[in-house]
């Protein structure tokens, strides 16, 4: 069985991956595919839409509607090709050498084409399986929640939510959260002979990521080395700054962004909380010395962690599926599994490739993983039948 469920699901991988679908672009065309695709089955879907409707979420019960189903989620849009060098065109599935490269083939696409792959075995379960497609994980998991909300009201009652994050087909129980904030510092221009008549906001901006830099490294020191990730701490990076406008002008506008990534018993806010207290000193000093001058900080994002308690029967249930028998493991990655778990859901993440290919140019999924893949689409409908 597994041998006939994988040139269906290569058929769908290469249309799924030719959807250019980067965070920044919309997914709706990929979206209506997948709708069509479904309703061919004989599934009806529901979309939730992002606040301007240019992106949707998709979900759909495949089998009967009663409690006790599988939640099979996974993100739609993947990251950008810029700038990367890639010796086949990114939106193409090309096998070479036994490996699938194409933008989201291993992140994570693969897992999506499996799940809709399966759904006519699905079908004839007598539990459900439940088709969870989000939108903007790659940019902070921002669209998942509100379907996850929708979910967790409409269906019934399922038993445990999948993430088919790649994990080399093995089963994974914890992931950090992630918190994303944005820093703006607006200063006030004027020639860089003459500092005091004016303000810099990079000189602002310098000093403010040299404190989470400190930060970054007291993280470090004060790592717990029970902990099973790695590193074994929350980690703070600036992944983005820019400002001025030449090296004779006091800059007007400074900009950086951050992350924080917490393992589940770390408070980003905590972490955070004398930092903003620095943010709000230093807007009042510079609002009196020029008024329209400041410093503001934005959280863009905030994905809770996901822990490893709680799962132990999500977590049983899948190593059936997949014969992993290794220990459990936990990630330093972000995902949607920590929302899931968060609504209700028990949770665990378990999907064909490694994430060590995720985001890479030449991204690829083995073909022995795609497989591995589809063989746990055909036990998982084994397993729900009557």
């Amino acid at each position: 069985m597994t041998a006939n469920l994988v040139p269906a699901a290569r058929d769908i991988l290469a249309t799924l991956i030719a959807f250019d679908t980067t965070s920044r672009n919309s997914n709706l065309e990929l979206i209506a595919w997948v709708e069509d695709y479904l309703a061919q089955h004989g599934v009806a879907s529901t979309r939730v839409v992002n606040a301007d409707a240019s992106k949707a979420n998709l979900y759909a019960t495949v089998g009967p509607a009663v409690p006790g189903g599988i939640i099979l989620s996974g993100h739609s849009d993947v990251v950008p090709v810029d700038g990367q060098d890639w010796d086949s065109d990114p939106w193409t599935v090309t096998e070479r050498d036994g490996l699938l490269h194409g933008r989201g083939t291993c992140d994570m696409k693969g897992f999506l084409a499996l799940a809709l792959a399966a759904v006519p075995l699905f079908r004839d379960g007598a539990k459900p399986v439940h088709l969870a497609f989000s939108y903007d994980e790659e940019v902070g998991c921002l669209g998942a929640p509100a379907m996850i909300e929708d979910m967790a009201v409409t269906l019934p009652s399922p038993a445990l939510a999948i993430i088919g994050e790649p994990t080399m087909m093995k089963v994974v129980t914890g992931h950090k959260g992630i918190t994303v904030h944005t820093v703006e510092v607006l200063g006030h221009e004027a020639h860089s002979s003459l500092p005091h008549i004016g303000l810099s906001a990079n000189m602002v901006a310098v000093e403010l990521m040299h404190d989470l830099a400190e930060l970054a490294r007291g993280l470090w020191e004060n790592a717990d080395p029970e902990s099973p990730f790695v590193p074994p701490h929350a980690t703070l990076t600036i992944g983005k700054m820019e400002g001025g406008t030449a090296a004779n002008i006091l800059a007007r506008r400074a900009e950086f962004v951050f992350d924080l990534r917490c393992p589940p018993d770390d408070d980003p806010d905590t972490i955070l909380a004398p930092f903003k207290a620095k943010i709000a000193a230093l807007d009042r000093e510079m609002k009196q010395a020029f008024p329209q001058s400041g410093v503001t900080i934005t959280r863009q994002s905030n994905a809770p962690p996901m822990a490893p308690a709680g799962s132990q029967e999500a977590e049983a249930f899948v190593r059936r599926l997949t014969g992993d028998n290794s220990p459990a493991d936990v990630v330093s990655y972000a995902a949607e599994a920590g929302q899931f778990q968060q609504a209700g859901f028990a949770t665990v993440i378990c999907g064909p490739g490694s994430i060590e290919q995720a985001h890479q140019p030449n991204e690829y999924l083995a073909v022995e993983q795609f497989a591995r893949g589809a063989d746990f689409m055909v036990r998982l409908a084994e397993a729900l039948k009557p």
